[in-house]
């Protein structure tokens, strides 16, 4: 091996160290080394960019667009909220969780479907008294398992996918080059199942006496700030004719309904049996995130005036009374606060206090806090205003886009559809599905915009350069014949359990697409030597492994996500991950090669 070669396994191993310390991010090492071996002149600047420009990642990207869509209208509350249901208990609680987490994770990236369970389970977890630590972990390993399904459930598949493609493309004209066999939309279904099954089983049987039983730290009503709130029941809305507790209105963290104002009385103890009526008002005392989750429930609107404009265009913002503020000493009615700063008030908080009265007869005081609706823009607008101390607006609209729901859901169908019976490629589809999510309005240009993860997109892109330099400076081939070598003697089933173990270790180090793209041109040099023929079980290794990593918190973003709102340890990850760790890894090495006997993909 020449200089290239030991000068790129030396910026790898840096690169490594750099990530395990977790001082820098991930994209900033990674652009680094590519940067590096584009100066010492190891790779040319188009190989150093060929990642960006790869079908695989710009598909990453289109489907975070999509997500978005599912997540702007509501879609997925649709479908969660039917399925989770009312559990008995722990065990219930965890199947009726892992079974949508799992099934949405096969055909929507894992990662936005995790984001968009949060909110949902914190409530869900907490109205029905479940311990946060026996939930989150396995929505994590829900969703990883059930993205290693299908193609379009996790990056790393279509990275991989990528990597095969560009493999035919360079090769294509090389004498005596036999194509690898792409992946399909349901190519590493069969493997996938069997492990998603097996580790379901697992979470299933062990979750109870393994998991934790620890509560996250959250605030609580006490000591909070309080806010006062009134939502009316439109017409048409679903919680018409059902009871508090039917409408799922009772046990609201961090929430509760003070009362119930109707035209001819005012019902003061609010009873879970209490019906609720078309024009019912609903004022809510509690901390400013449920006010806010408040305002995505179909069916209930502010009383506040409506601004033009639907609300989806709008943004929840805080405000503070100033005391040179011409507001103090009038009421929010009085203030005519639509007509003089253009926004409506949804909420206010005194100091912690509960503030009684309708909200337009509250006379306000500096120090007030505001929770407003409001054009976007409003609040860098006023930001200077003598009217208040400090405005800060969020970033989600102001309350979903509940029409649009089954439009949203009815793309994502076609995209499978044009996916599965290969009408479209894979990123001309998602294209065309990010494109109509934008163009019938279930999420707007900026939304899709913020929605792209670029630090996820710019590591799997970086990933593809260095990839490529260990296989031009034979580095890759070192590694298989050095390292992996050995397993050309004991038949495919050690070599498939190798690479399996060698990609698993790579993720547990650094993200999970870079430990892909890494070991890729590693699998593909050691079967090329050994002779074989089918590469496809080898590739479904190598995404399976570099998603099913669970006993490292950052072996996987999704790990990484749960483990503030669950409360967890390092160590909880390792207890309860390692065992099922290692029999998804049995599971998946045993299927593969099963079917690659069988001659299941053509080898």
């Amino acid at each position: 091996m020449a200089w290239e070669g030991w000068l790129t396994g030396a910026l790898i191993v840096t690169m490594i160290s750099l990530l395990v310390s977790g001082r820098f991010g991930a994209d900033i090492v990674m652009l680094g080394v590519v940067v590096a071996l584009l100066l010492f002149g190891i790779v040319t600047p188009a190989t150093a960019v060929s990642g960006f420009s790869n079908t695989g990642v710009i598909t990453v990207a289109l489907l975070y667009v999509v997500a978005t869509g599912l997540k702007e209208t509501g879609a997925m509350t649709i479908l969660t909220s039917r399925l989770l249901g009312r559990p008995k208990g722990v065990r219930e609680a965890q199947l009726r969780l892992m079974i949508p987490a799992a099934g949405l994770s096969a055909f929507v990236n894992n990662t936005p479907i995790v984001a968009m369970f949060l909110p949902v389970l914190s409530d869900w977890g907490k109205r029905h008294r479940l311990a946060a630590s026996m939930l989150f972990m396995p929505l994590s390993f829900a969703a990883i398992l059930g993205g290693i399904c299908t193609l379009i459930g996790t990056s790393t598949n279509l990275v991989i996918k990528g990597l095969i493609d560009e493999q035919n493309r360079i090769n294509r004209d090389t004498p005596g080059y036999d194509t690898l066999e792409t992946l399909g939309m349901f190519t590493m279904t069969p493997v996938g199942v069997v492990v998603m099954v097996f580790g379901l089983g697992y979470i299933l049987l062990m979750g109870k006496w393994m998991l934790p039983k620890r509560e996250p730290v959250l605030p609580t009503m006490e000591g909070s700030r309080q806010f006062t709130t009134e939502m009316r029941v439109e017409p048409g809305s679903p919680v018409v004719g059902k009871s508090v507790e039917q409408a799922g209105l009772r046990h609201l963290p961090g929430l509760f309904l003070s009362r119930i104002e109707r035209e001819n009385e005012t019902v003061i103890a609010v009873e879970p049996e209490e019906t609720l009526g078309e024009g019912d008002i609903l004022v809510f005392v509690g901390m400013l995130d449920s006010v806010v989750d408040l305002q995505k429930i179909k069916g209930l609107v502010p009383v506040a005036p409506v601004l033009e404009g639907v609300r989806q265009h709008h943004r929840l913002i805080e405000a503070v009374v100033s005391p040179a503020s011409p507001l103090v000493g009038r009421s929010v009615r009085a203030g005519r606060f639509r007509t003089h700063y253009g926004a409506v008030v949804i909420a206010v908080s005194r100091h912690g206090e509960r503030v009684r009265g309708k909200i337009g007869d509250i006379v306000l005081r500096p120090g007030d806090t505001l929770l407003l609706e409001a054009p976007v823009g409003w609040a860098r607008k006023h930001r200077d205003s003598n009217a208040f101390y400090l405005v800060s607006e969020m970033d989600e609209a102001a309350a979903p886009r509940h029409e649009r729901a089954w439009i949203a859901l009815g793309i994502l169908v076609v995209l499978v559809g044009l996916i599965t019976f290969e009408v479209l490629d894979t990123m001309t589809a998602a294209m065309g599905a990010a494109g109509t999510m934008v163009l019938l309005r279930c999420c707007t240009g900026p939304q899709a915009r913020r929605a792209v993860d670029w630090q996820v997109l710019i590591v799997i892109a970086a990933a593809f350069g260095i990839g490529s330099a260990m296989s031009s400076t034979g580095l890759a081939a070192w590694i298989a014949h050095g390292a992996l070598g050995w397993t050309q003697a004991y038949g495919p089933v050690v070599m498939l359990a190798m690479i399996y173990l060698t990609t698993v270790l790579f993720t547990s180090l650094i993200t999970n697409n870079a430990a892909a793209v890494l070991v890729f041109p590693i699998a593909l040099e050691l079967t090329r030597t050994a002779g074989v023929t089918d590469f496809t079980p080898y590739a479904i290794c190598i995404a399976i492994a570099a998603s099913a990593e669970f006993m490292t918190p950052i072996g996987y973003q999704t790990n990484l996500m749960v483990m503030g709102p669950g409360g967890y340890k390092w160590m909880d990850y390792t207890k309860f991950g390692a065992p099922l760790m290692l029999l998804c890894g049995v599971a998946c090495v045993g299927m593969a090669y099963t079917l690659s006997t069988m001659g299941y993909w053509g080898g």
